[in-house]
């Protein structure tokens, strides 16, 4: 019974992710909710305890499973981190070729649309955003360590110009484009990665 009541649990907070992704915090009602997840009202607050409380749930699930990806792709590249962060920008590339609620990122959305009544959400985008910048800049300084990025270069602005990119990358893909151009774009980004690789690594 345990296991039934979680995996519902689960598979509820992943229809309320889709939702929030797709719409928004502000423009998800509770009834989109309550269709979504299949869930009267009272047994969404039994069990998330508010829509806030959900929609922080939410995120966090979104936030797992974007670092979960990007550190399946920088595992592909243990010898060089600089092409795992290139081929995370050229993954990211294929965002319209995926179906998804939105090809924009759900902690970008969400840090453009919260405001002080949800500051606690707020806070918790930030730091998500914070801890992908953060796993960034441990690539470029593992880069570095191992002579593959000049010593000259500061592994922390670079962090911070990448999480830049990947966001307007995103944000980008949202727009009404053709999906070669996305690949395109991706493609020119991760080749500017590729070009800092001293030539003489190893």
């Amino acid at each position: 019974m345990a296991r039934a009541t979680l995996h519902n649990r689960q598979d509820s907070l992943e229809q309320a992710l889709q939702i929030f992704w797709e719409k928004g915090f502000h423009a998800t009602s509770l009834k989109d909710l309550e269709q979504a997840m299949d869930m009267r009202p009272g047994s969404i607050y039994a069990t998330f305890g508010s829509k806030d409380a959900l929609f922080q749930e939410a995120l966090d699930y979104y936030a797992r499973m974007a670092i979960a990806e990007l550190e399946r792709t920088l595992s592909k590249y243990p010898s060089s981190p600089l092409q795992g962060l290139a081929a995370y920008l050229r993954l990211l590339g294929s965002l319209r070729d995926q179906a998804l609620p939105s090809n924009a990122c759900m902690l970008v959305k969400s840090l453009l649309e919260l405001g002080v009544k949800e500051e606690s959400a707020l806070c918790k985008v930030e730091s998500m955003l914070a801890k992908i910048e953060s796993r960034f800049t441990t690539s470029f300084i593992e880069s570095q360590r191992i002579g593959e990025l000049g010593r000259q270069l500061n592994p922390v602005l670079l962090a911070q110009r990448l999480q830049a990119e990947v966001m307007g990358l995103r944000s980008f893909a949202q727009r009404k484009v053709d999906s070669s151009v996305v690949h395109e774009v991706a493609e020119a980004m991760a080749s500017s990665l590729d070009a800092m690789r001293i030539d003489n690594v190893g």
